[in-house]
């Protein structure tokens, strides 16, 4: 049997490294699709974002579980008229905790709507994205969404894991 030697260690570093890189890239582009597909009304894409059982829990409109709980969340009166009026969903950069087959991500979102005068900011957000590796394929499990309105509430959402 072969000695374990330091080229093995530097490999098994590398491995883990490039796994871990993947994987953030990954949680990123998956993030990243929310914006178009909510600016699209795509619900049934939205909510593939989402493991079946999967949680969205927005500041203001409650707690939706379930694909066809979030999926309806996008076919309702509030974001189709942010549709007509002319809106974009943005996300700001994430921080990315990653645990394995588990990981959080947080960071901002601005929902701009278009006015007489131009775009305003419409919804300005802090979010916690707790995500699983299901099937070898990210999705989330829970968002939570909360307005920055000032409250400790919304600020703890970006708190730093613990």
């Amino acid at each position: 049997m072969p000695a374990h030697s330091a080229t093995d260690d530097r490999l098994t570093r590398l491995e883990t490294q490039l796994r871990e890189l993947e994987d953030r890239e990954a949680i990123r582009n998956l993030i990243a699709r929310y914006g178009p597909l909510a600016d699209t009304g795509n619900a049934e894409g939205l909510a593939a974002l989402w493991s079946e059982d999967g949680v969205y829990d927005v500041g203001g409109y409650g707690e939706h579980r379930g694909q066809a709980a979030i999926a309806a969340l996008f076919t309702a009166d509030t974001h189709l008229g942010l549709m007509r009026d002319g809106c974009a969903h943005l996300l700001g950069p994430l921080h990315i905790s990653l645990h394995n087959d588990h990981a959080v991500a947080v960071g901002h979102s601005c929902v701009f709507r278009r006015t007489s005068s131009g775009f305003e900011a419409w919804r300005v957000s802090a979010n916690r994205w707790e995500l699983a590796k299901q099937d070898g394929a990210w999705c989330v499990t829970r968002r939570v969404n909360r307005l920055l309105d000032g409250s400790e509430a919304a600020r703890a959402v970006l708190a730093p894991e613990r």
